[in-house]
């Protein structure tokens, strides 16, 4: 008879047993929602316009056809005809630190081939930003005052959103 009241009362939890259960259910509860609150607030990035494919500007050489080019590169975001055709590839990447922040722009960049009068690559350009000025990584040189100038200035306008 002793044996079976103490296993009886050895199955009966105390009441300070189960309020140490819940407290630390209500622990974990509470370390899950905060995981979840963070993680949904972690960055983001984001790539607007032409993805550059690796090695691309490497297979182009001087004198390569357009063809060549649009094999390549692909379709240019724009065309612009001066003394002979220039394609164009436009691309754009942005972050946000934080889910409910703006976007920040990091890197904003303006591929141009230059073409002669007979469709031959004359010239290769990769126009981004730095320092806060137009920057050709190609060349390592800002252009100066000049027709180019005037038509890459409002493509990164419009490129920047802020």
């Amino acid at each position: 008879m002793t044996e079976l009241s103490q296993t009886a009362s050895s199955r009966v939890t105390s009441p300070r047993g189960l309020a140490a259960r819940w407290s630390r259910l209500r622990a974990i509860a509470a370390i899950g929602v905060v995981c979840a609150v963070l993680g949904a607030c972690t960055g983001e990035q984001f790539q607007k316009g032409y993805i550059l494919p690796p090695g691309a500007l490497e297979q182009i050489p001087i004198g390569a056809s357009q063809d060549q080019v649009l094999i390549v590169m692909g379709t240019p975001s724009t065309v612009a005809t001066l003394n002979g055709e220039v394609f164009y590839y436009i691309s754009q990447r942005s972050e946000r630190k934080v889910a409910f922040m703006n976007q920040q722009v990091i890197d904003q960049r303006v591929i141009a081939v230059y073409f002669d009068k007979n469709r031959q690559v004359r010239r290769l350009a990769n126009y981004g930003l730095q320092d806060g000025k137009i920057f050709d990584f190609v060349s390592r040189t800002t252009p100066t005052s000049g027709q180019e100038l005037s038509y890459l200035t409002p493509l990164f306008k419009l490129l920047s959103f802020n």
